[in-house]
């Protein structure tokens, strides 16, 4: 009997180890599990030809144009480089900018391509790739900037109402130079924030310079206008140029060393400008030697 009962009980621990051994990192197959039991996502990317991608609609960066072409020089930089790993394909999902990351965690897409600007806060959520791009800020404000504001502590001083779209760095650029809270119009884009100043809701905007200029371009009203002589940011003590990158789940670490290798080669082959220029962009955004794990301290 005592036998009997011995080898029912081995025969039990044989069992769930070998239910356990499919996947040590999750259940097997889970949806946006970055460690699924066909290999993670770039293998089943790659298996079954396409990925969803999370982007936020916003100019130049991400957006879909009016025939539905998702396109910006997050979108075409990531594209050139998914081809180039067996990835024919790239299905967006349109997401609020602030609800990307989220979103990647939730599995409802598979990578970031918004032109995400890569912090310390971020850093411990997702994984990045490389940075693509390094630009700096902007303003836009009524025609003859009548509060006469150039630099984020004018608008802190002067009480002024700013522009700012959910979930951007700006936020914390603008908190850390003495704005308040209830200074900031929150927008869930960028034309919602145009719109904002526009209306008088707002009596500036903020955003990256390239997507500023893309907007005003689009708004084409000649009652608004960007400030020329802004002075850029400087949180903390160093400068706020930031440096935009494709984002990951941490446990896709395979994929971002293999995106990593491919957007090297677009640097040196000069195929990373070309596209970047495509978009309003030029040598002087370039990322250069500038790696994500340097960005995320």
């Amino acid at each position: 009997m005592r036998k009997g009962w011995l080898l029912m009980l081995v025969a039990g621990m044989l069992l769930v180890s070998a239910c356990g051994a499919g996947n040590t990192n999750g259940s097997p197959g889970k949806p946006g599990d970055g460690n699924q039991a066909g290999g993670g996502t770039l293998e089943k990317a790659r298996s079954q030809g396409y990925i969803t991608v999370g982007f936020a609609n916003e100019n130049p960066y991400a957006y879909k144009e009016a025939d539905g072409t998702l396109t910006g020089e997050a979108v075409e930089i990531a594209r050139a480089i998914l081809e180039r790993l067996g990835i024919s394909e790239m299905r967006g999902e349109l997401t609020e900018f602030g609800g990307l990351i989220g979103g990647l965690q939730a599995g409802r897409f598979d990578m970031i391509t918004a032109g995400m600007f890569i912090n310390e806060n971020r850093c411990k959520q997702v994984a990045f790739a490389n940075p693509e791009y390094s630009i700096g800020e902007a303003i836009a404000v009524k025609q003859g900037n009548p509060l006469n504001l150039k630099s984020y502590e004018d608008i802190a001083s002067s009480g002024a109402k700013v522009a700012v779209m959910t979930g951007a760095v700006e936020i914390e650029y603008l908190e850390k130079s003495g704005v308040k809270d209830s200074q900031m119009v929150i927008t869930p884009d960028q034309d919602a924030a145009v719109n904002a100043l526009q209306s008088g809701r707002a009596d500036v905007m903020t955003m990256t310079d390239p997507a500023l200029r893309s907007r005003l371009a689009s708004a084409q009203d000649d009652k608004i206008e960007r400030v020329e002589d802004f002075k850029q940011p400087v949180v903390d003590g160093n400068s706020v140029r930031g440096y935009g990158a494709s984002a990951f789940r941490p446990a896709d670490t395979q994929f971002v060393e293999a995106f990593n290798a491919e957007l090297e080669k677009l640097k040196e082959s000069g195929e990373l400008l070309a596209i970047l220029e495509k978009f309003g962009f030029t040598d002087a955004e370039l990322p250069g030697d500038m790696t994500a794990a340097e960005l995320c301290g």
